[in-house]
């Protein structure tokens, strides 16, 4: 959508809008659809997400992981994703989880749903980056890293000091590179399943559909240490996708920044989603197939000696390593080299996007006083009309806590490792918890009616209902071996936020403005907007 598309009166609409809710147009909108699609599109990057953890799914289930499990997780994804554009579509805002939470909800829920989010941006971001740091670690090992401390953490420093300095020159510029990206990760995709289908030895379709159970077994333990049943295999292997087909909520984080938001923000969530979807499929069940028939591997029980095995069983011991394995075992060098130079561009674009996300949402919790230096935090710079403060303390603390989980550990397992499935956990709490309040708040008048993306009373009930246990299957995932201290850290951190509520929030944060409030909030509304150039 181009701003010659833009109408005077649907951008007063849009303001309109955001004014009711009691907030001032501070950042610039000048976000069309596919920018809104291509954010969040950036951050979900099948060419992160999707080879950086595929290990979940080869030392799982194999390649049935792949060929139903991708579906099966990117479905799960989808009911989330679905049930926060409906309700974007009616409160398109910056910040989205926590005003539905406090609107649909009260302060409380509002403040846990704002508390979650954040949590699980700040390291899902460093997530994103760490994932960088090992591509580029073992794509380019002429670049002379190392797996060690100081270098992770130096490499996530400079990438986010980078990625930082572009947010803040404007929202124009980081949608043009997120729209990059989003061309770049389609053309990717598709020259990577072409590469794989090509460097096939043979089409073994079956292996799509065939469960194995990996967990436990030699090499495959790295990923997955406890040997189960293959049905507990399969639901590990759920991971890949679920973990990867995250970051839609940055359509809604946008939403002040998007042109006709009501109508773009909810189809940027579910084509991301979909499209994601379709394109991480086709890409990864090309790899499968790409995998050796058999392969020569050291023995298990005699490292002296080397055993042929069959392919899969050969990926599965590669944990971590399997996609630098494969190709290093199948592809031209340098049809390789290029790719992953492309790979690696798109997840540093990745990283990009997400920084985006994370600093609107500090930006919309701070402006309502939900954060310490809420002030700071909550300012725009008035030329460029991008939240600064937020945009440089969300990556300090992303590259803060890279160091510290990377530097302990926990019952032999690294604190970097529980922590993410902590807070991947946080992040779909903070998803399952507006969506569950709109079921109950709709057709009231917390939520009177639909906005103008409707999928209708009837489907939104349903896809509420499926949430609640999409979510247990993401918690009993998430906190198996390796990261069965992940229960034990989620559950405290519960009891943590109950004390600091009751003791201190409770009496203090007073949420989103709303009745008399937002009428009182005109003339501070008016005086935002002068400062930063914005016309009525």
């Amino acid at each position: 959508m181009a701003e010659a598309d833009y109408s005077e009166r649907e951008r007063k609409d849009d303001i309109k809008v955001l004014h009711e809710m009691g907030y001032a147009q501070e950042l610039a909108r000048s976000m069309g659809r596919f920018e809104n699609f291509a954010i969040s599109f950036s951050i979900i990057c099948i060419m992160s997400g999707g080879i950086n953890s595929l290990g979940q799914a080869t030392s799982g289930a194999g390649g049935a992981a792949i060929g139903i499990g991708w579906p099966v997780g990117c479905l799960i994804s989808m009911i989330f994703a679905l049930g926060l554009a409906q309700i974007s579509s009616a409160y398109p805002t910056a910040g989205g989880l926590y005003h539905w939470g406090s609107i649909l909800g009260n302060r409380f829920t509002g403040w846990l749903s704002a508390w979650f989010n954040l949590l699980g941006l700040v390291t899902v971001l460093g997530a994103i980056n760490v994932g960088t740091f090992y591509f580029a670690l073992g794509a380019f090992p002429q670049l002379g890293l190392q797996d060690e401390l100081t270098h992770r953490v130096l490499f996530v420093a400079v990438i986010s000091g980078g990625m930082a300095l572009i947010n803040c020159f404007g929202i124009r510029l980081t949608a043009k590179l997120t729209d990059l990206s989003g061309y770049l990760i389609f053309f990717t995709a598709a020259l990577m399943t072409v590469i794989c289908l090509a460097s096939a030895e043979s089409y073994e379709v079956s292996r799509l559909w065939t469960f194995s159970n990996f967990p436990g077994t030699p090499g495959a333990s790295a990923v997955w240490p406890n040997a189960g049943s293959p049905r507990m295999a399969f639901v590990l292997g759920l991971l890949l996708p679920v973990y990867t087909i995250t970051g839609y909520d940055a359509s809604a984080h946008t939403s002040e920044e998007t042109m006709k938001a009501a109508h773009s923000v909810p189809r940027g969530m579910v084509s991301s989603v979909g499209w994601s979807a379709l394109f991480g499929w086709i890409m990864l069940c090309s790899f499968v197939l790409m995998i050796p028939h058999e392969a020569t591997v050291p023995d298990p029980a005699d490292a002296t000696r080397t055993v042929v095995v069959p392919g899969m069983q050969a990926a599965a011991m590669q944990g971590w390593n399997v996609f630098f394995w494969a190709m290093d075992a199948q592809v031209n060098p340098v049809v390789k080299n290029i790719l992953y130079a492309l790979v690696l561009v798109s997840q540093l674009l990745c990283g990009l996007a997400t920084v985006t996300s994370t600093s609107r949402m500090i930006f919309a919790f701070a402006r309502d006083k939900g954060l310490p230096a809420s002030g700071f935090l909550a300012a725009v710079n008035p030329r460029y009309r991008t939240p600064v403060g937020a945009i440089l303390v969300g990556s300090i603390l992303q590259v803060l806590f890279v160091w510290f989980t990377s530097a302990i550990t926990i019952a032999g397992t690294p604190a970097y490792s529980i922590v993410v499935s902590c807070t991947v956990i946080f992040l779909f709490l903070s998803f399952t918890l507006p969506i569950l309040l709109g079921l109950f708040a709709y057709g009231g008048p917390k939520w009177p009616h639909m906005g103008p993306w409707s999928m209708g009373r009837a489907a939104y009930s349903l896809v509420a209902v499926l949430s609640l246990p999409c979510m247990a299957l993401i918690i009993y995932a998430g906190i198996q071996p390796p990261n069965d201290w992940a229960l034990s850290i989620t559950a405290g951190f519960l009891v943590l936020t109950a004390i600091v509520w009751l003791v201190f929030e409770n009496r203090r944060f007073k949420g989103p403005p709303i009745g008399e409030e937002i009428k009182r909030r005109q003339k501070e509304i008016a005086a935002a907007e002068a400062a930063v150039g914005q016309k009525s």
